[in-house]
C-alpha cells in the first residue's frame, strides 16, 4: 500500500475504535434511558462537540484549515441528515421492538455490505478483486462474530426494518463521501443536532420518560467523544480510501466493541469472538496490502478542499509562495494523465 495512504486507514481504524468503545458503553446507560431518547441524546452530545470545535477553530484561527460547506452541498448534505441521523435510527428502533437482540446484531452487519454495493453500483467506485475478496472476507468476519447459535433467525418485519436501517446507512457513507472535502467537523455538528433533536422529539410524540440528569450528562459525552470524533475520522478516510475501503476498515467497530466488553465486564472471549478475529485480520491484511495502480487520465478540475505539495496532484504555487503546512483554497487540476499506485480517493473516482 502507498504510504500516504496509512493515515486515511488510520483515520478509519481510530473511527472504528470510538464507535465500537460506544457500544459497550452505552449499554450501561441503556437500561436508564429509553433508546429513542439515547440514540438522540447521543447525536445531540455530537453536535455541541463538533459545533465547539468549530467556534474555537475559529476564534484562535489555528491549525489547517477546511473547505467551507457551500449551497451546492446542501442536496449532500439533507441526503446524510435524513438518511443516515433520522430515518436509520427510527427503524432501527422500530425493528428492535419488533425481533430479538441477536437476529438484529446479525442482520446490522448488513451496512458494511449495503455501503460497498452502493459505492460500486451506484457511485461506480472502483474495486479490484483483491479488494472484493477482502471485503468478502471482513463481511463473513462480522457475521460470524455476532451470530446466535442457540437462536433462531428468522425474516419478519422487524427484520426487515433493521435492513433497511443498514441500506439507509449505507446511502448516508455514500453521500456523505461526496462531500468528504468539506469541513468534517461543520458536517458532524448539523447532522449531529438536526437528527438528535429530531429523534428527541419523535421519543417525546410517543411519550418515553425522560432520564436524570447524570444519565444525560452521560449520554451527551459520550455522543461527544465516540460519535463526534468518530465521525471527524470516518470522513477523512471516506476523503481519501472512498465508501467501501472505508466501510470495510469500520468494520472492525464490533470486534473493537465486543473487546472492550471483555475488558469491561470481565468477561473472557467466546469461540466465535477467537474464530472470527483470523477473519477480521486476514481481510485487513489484503486490503492493507492492495496494489492498485494503471494509467489514468485526470480531465481538468477545479475545487476546495484541505491539501499539501507533497504530492502528484497539488504541486501548484501561490502568490507568496509554496506552502508546506496543510491548507484549503481553491486550486485548479490541469488535464493529465499517468500511473500510480492510488485509492479511489477525491481525485480517483473513476
Amino acid at each position: 500500500m502507498q504510504q500516504n495512504l496509512l493515515r486515511p486507514v488510520g483515520y478509519a481504524l481510530l473511527a472504528a475504535f470510538l464507535f465500537g468503545v460506544s457500544t459497550p458503553l452505552a449499554k450501561i446507560l441503556v437500561g436508564e434511558i429509553h433508546p429513542l431518547l439515547l440514540a438522540g441524546l447521543l447525536y445531540i452530545g455530537m453536535g455541541l462537540a463538533l459545533l465547539t470545535v468549530r467556534l474555537l477553530s475559529r476564534a484562535v484561527k489555528s491549525g489547517p484549515g477546511e473547505a467551507p460547506l457551500r449551497r451546492k452541498d446542501i442536496p449532500w448534505l439533507t441526503a446524510t441528515v435524513l438518511a443516515g441521523g433520522v430515518i436509520a435510527p427510527v427503524l432501527l428502533m422500530a425493528g428492535l421492538s419488533m425481533t430479538s437482540a441477536a437476529t438484529a446484531s446479525l442482520l446490522l452487519n448488513f451496512e458494511a455490505a449495503a455501503t460497498i454495493l452502493i459505492a460500486v453500483l451506484v457511485f461506480r467506485e472502483s474495486m479490484s478483486r483483491r479488494a472484493g475478496v477482502a471485503v468478502a472476507v471482513i463481511i463473513l468476519a462480522a457475521i460470524t462474530l455476532s451470530i446466535d447459535l442457540t437462536g433462531e433467525f428468522g425474516f419478519s418485519p422487524g427484520s426487515l426494518a433493521v435492513i433497511g436501517a443498514c441500506i439507509f446507512w449505507g446511502i448516508d457513507n455514500n453521500t456523505t463521501r461526496a462531500i468528504s472535502l468539506r469541513d468534517p467537523a461543520a458536517i458532524g455538528s448539523v447532522k449531529g443536532l438536526v437528527a438528535g433533536f429530531v429523534t428527541l422529539g419523535i421519543a417525546a410524540l410517543l411519550q418515553a420518560p425522560f432520564p436524570a440528569g447524570p444519565e444525560i450528562l452521560g449520554a451527551l459525552a459520550l455522543g461527544a467523544v465516540s460519535y463526534g470524533l468518530s465521525t471527524i475520522f470516518f470522513i477523512l478516510a471516506l476523503r481519501w480510501l472512498g465508501a467501501a475501503r472505508t466501510g470495510a476498515y469500520f468494520s472492525a467497530a464490533p470486534f473493537i466493541g465486543a473487546a472492550a466488553s471483555f475488558i469491561i465486564f470481565l468477561t473472557p472471549p467466546d469461540l466465535q469472538f477467537i474464530a472470527a478475529l483470523p477473519l477480521m485480520v486476514l481481510g485487513g491484511w489484503l486490503l492493507l496490502s492492495e496494489a492498485h495502480a494503471h494509467r489514468h487520465y485526470h480531465p481538468h478540475i477545479v475545487h476546495e478542499h484541505r491539501h499539501r505539495h507533497d504530492d502528484l496532484h497539488h504541486r501548484h504555487h501561490h502568490p507568496e509562495g509554496m506552502k508546506e503546512e496543510e491548507h484549503s483554497h481553491i486550486h485548479e487540476h490541469p488535464d493529465m494523465e499517468h500511473t500510480h499506485p492510488h485509492a479511489p480517493d477525491i481525485h480517483h473516482r473513476h
